[in-house]
């Protein structure tokens, strides 16, 4: 077996520029997508591994959760019917949220990628200055 590490991510660790806020959720996001900003954003601040340049992507998280909701609420509006082309939206949407909340650690196996990234008690260690 090979020594690299294919396919394996790299354990996220908190990062020295982490946002220490949540910052205000881009305007022109729908009411669910701004609904999971507020939900996600505030966990990822704690552990201290979301930075500016993280946002966009963020965003575009928010953005896919967002269309999700909005097809399945359309859905249930239409009693229940599926449309087979919002279908291929709705699964593609899902994809993308899916891919993009492990990358950001708003899964199971990803928060568990991460471990050591939350905030440790700075008040034990006696080196801290």
């Amino acid at each position: 077996m090979s020594k690299h590490l294919r396919g394996v991510k790299p354990a996220l660790s908190t990062d020295s520029e982490a946002l220490t806020k949540v910052p205000r959720g881009p305007s022109h996001l729908s009411t669910h997508a701004r609904a999971e900003w507020v939900r996600v954003m505030p966990q990822l601040i704690a552990r201290r591994i979301i930075t500016r340049a993280d946002l966009a992507g963020l965003e575009n998280y928010c953005t896919a959760v967002g269309y999700v909701r909005q097809i399945e609420e359309a859905r249930i509006a239409a009693g229940g019917d599926i449309d087979v082309k919002l279908f291929g939206v709705l699964n593609r949407a899902a994809q993308t949220a899916r891919q993009l909340a492990a990358e950001y650690g708003l899964t199971p196996t990803s928060r568990a990628r991460i471990g050591s990234a939350a905030p440790e008690d700075d008040d034990d260690n006696p080196l801290a200055v």
